[in-house]
């Protein structure tokens, strides 16, 4: 089927989608619903994208698996760190700079914008149900692989945060242990390489270097837009984090400089 036919397939999906949560938003007052809906946001497109080829072959299914496995647990992981908790700082803040403008920039900048990242980002799974038919391969094996290493990265991480911020004698201090003492973020590098682990399998079939879209654009996200940079803006003041961020790599696990 031709990748192009299921890019706008996906491109209508995700605007229904995108626009039931922005209602949602607006119904609650809480634009940190938009946090909550992106992983699933990807569950519902692959699926939606793989009953409408109707082929279901084995590939397909892994890569549907793989996705759904992520999408699930970031989402229940974000809806129990927000629900009962009010706005996210950041949405708080769009909303008193946005005044008059701020349903309208909701919808366009938060919403809609997202569900373009989504579109980009999940390409290697769009190739993978365009022309999944093939027999698996040894690009499949490694794909699911690289896979693994990153949800362990990234559910490893996030559990050691969750823990550390649990004890209340770590109120105002940072994370240094674990996988955190080999990067600053383990979570976000986990998520890209699961990515890019997606994008392995999806050289498996025919054209599938086009999707490297995906594993480019969330890793890009992540490194250089929202995730390391909007995190540590808000980590800059806490006591021991500028000595933390000279000795940890911010991205790529290595071992912590000395000095």
């Amino acid at each position: 089927m031709e990748i192009i036919t299921l890019v706008g397939v996906a491109a209508a999906v995700v605007l229904a989608y995108m626009t039931m949560f922005f209602i949602i938003a607006l119904i609650t007052k809480d634009n940190s619903i938009a946090d909550i809906a992106w992983g699933p946001g990807f569950i519902v497109v692959s699926a939606a994208v793989l009953f409408y080829t109707g082929t279901f072959e084995l590939r397909q299914l892994i890569v549907m698996g793989l996705v759904t496995i992520w999408g699930l647990r970031l989402a229940v992981r974000i809806g129990r760190r927000n629900i009962g908790h009010g706005e996210d700082w950041r949405y708080k803040k769009w909303r008193e700079e946005w005044g008059k403008f701020f349903i309208l920039r909701s919808y366009l900048q938060v919403f809609i914008l997202q569900g373009a990242f989504l579109i980009l980002n999940i390409m290697p799974v769009l190739v993978v149900h365009a022309g999944g038919g093939t027999s698996l391969a040894i690009l499949d094996y490694i794909g699911i692989g690289i896979w693994i290493i990153g949800f362990i990265f990234e559910a490893l991480g996030d559990y050691q945060l969750d823990v550390f911020l649990e004890n209340p004698d770590n109120r105002g201090t940072i994370i240094n242990s674990g996988l955190w003492r080999y990067t600053r973020h383990p979570n976000y590098f986990g998520e890209a390489v699961m990515w890019w682990g997606i994008f392995v399998i999806a050289l498996s079939v025919p054209g599938g270097w086009i999707g490297i879209i995906g594993p480019l654009t969330i890793t890009l996200l992540l490194r250089f837009v929202s995730g390391v940079p909007m995190t540590e803006r808000g980590m800059e003041d806490v006591p021991g984090f500028e000595d933390y961020r000279k000795r940890t790599n911010a991205f790529i696990p290595w071992f912590p400089k000395k000095g």
